[in-house]
């Protein structure tokens, strides 16, 4: 099995043995906020770029632009903070179940040791790209801990439910579950799905998941354009955005579901949290949006 990165503009389905471009181009703009902007930073991932092993001249990418891209990169690490600090914390209060749907090139398992030894951490994802993760993990030297699963899930032909209590999820106990960089590939329907199983979890479910909004009038055109490059990039490597959804009508559907609590974070919202307001105001201004872009919600039976 190779062990080379995928190709920008590279399509790989889910029996590939490659990782998702989706999951490549995260990781790297994880690893560009570390190379890039100033300390502290927000989160320091660089075995993400590991993993991914890209071409030597991958900050000349376009989607690497250091210039055009610091409020994809402020968005991306602060959901990745946002979701690993509820873990920290939750994991303190004795929840020993973290899954991730979608997980892609994340390496929570690998840079928090002293929280993943304590707890069972579910990894769904396409079955190719990840016998390709796990690969790299190996050839890597990390192996794969007792305490890591990884749940391969054929979407088009296998409950992800199935799947994960197959290899060991426990119903009766309480978890968390991250959704990141996902439901915008879904349709409605299917996130609802997804939303209505946690929800009735015996145990107890929370979830974090991202979301797009639809246009709205207030949007600045720079907003506008930024949001319609990605849906055309995504969607030429086969890829493309399926749902947005209008938060109003959401957190309506959340509480029919059982959720007693609900947090919906916009972009700046979510920057500011972790950036500080002076870095997420410029992260505004370079086309991230005030609550248009990508929403983070957290949601707790």
């Amino acid at each position: 099995m190779e062990a080379s990165g995928a190709e920008e503009g590279r399509t790989v389905t889910g029996t590939d043995l490659a990782p998702n471009s989706t999951a490549v181009r995260t990781a790297l703009w994880r690893a560009l906020h570390t190379e890039l902007d100033a300390a502290p930073h927000v989160i320091d991932d660089r075995l993400g770029l590991l993993l991914a092993e890209p071409d030597p001249d991958w900050r000349r990418r376009p989607d690497m632009n250091q210039y055009a891209t610091p409020g994809v990169r402020a968005s991306i690490v602060a959901r990745a903070r946002f979701i690993e600090d509820l873990v920290a914390e939750r994991a303190e209060d004795g929840v020993t179940q973290y899954v991730l749907l979608g997980a892609g090139l994340d390496t929570f398992v690998q840079r928090r040791p002293e929280i993943a030894s304590c707890i069972t951490v579910f990894e769904v994802d396409q079955p190719g790209p990840q016998a390709w993760k796990r690969q790299r993990l190996i050839d890597l030297g990390f192996g794969i801990p007792q305490g890591q699963r990884l749940v391969p899930v054929d979407f088009e032909n296998q409950s992800w439910w199935e799947q994960l209590l197959d290899n060991g999820f426990d119903t009766s106990a309480p978890a968390v579950v991250s959704s990141l960089g996902v439901s915008m590939y879904l349709t409605e329907a299917a996130v609802d799905a997804t939303l209505a199983r946690v929800a009735g979890w015996p145990g107890g479910g929370e979830i974090v998941f991202d979301y797009a909004e639809p246009p709205y009038e207030e949007m600045s055109e720079q907003s506008r354009a930024a949001r319609q490059a990605l849906r055309e990039r995504v969607a030429a490597v086969g890829e493309p955005f399926l749902s947005a959804l209008v938060p109003e009508a959401l957190h309506a559907r959340l509480a029919e579901l059982g959720y007693a609590q609900i947090e919906d974070l916009a972009p700046l919202d979510l920057a500011e949290r972790f950036l500080g307001p002076e870095i997420a105001a410029a992260a505004s201004a370079a086309g991230a949006g005030g609550r248009g872009g990508g929403h983070v919600l957290f949601a707790r039976t």
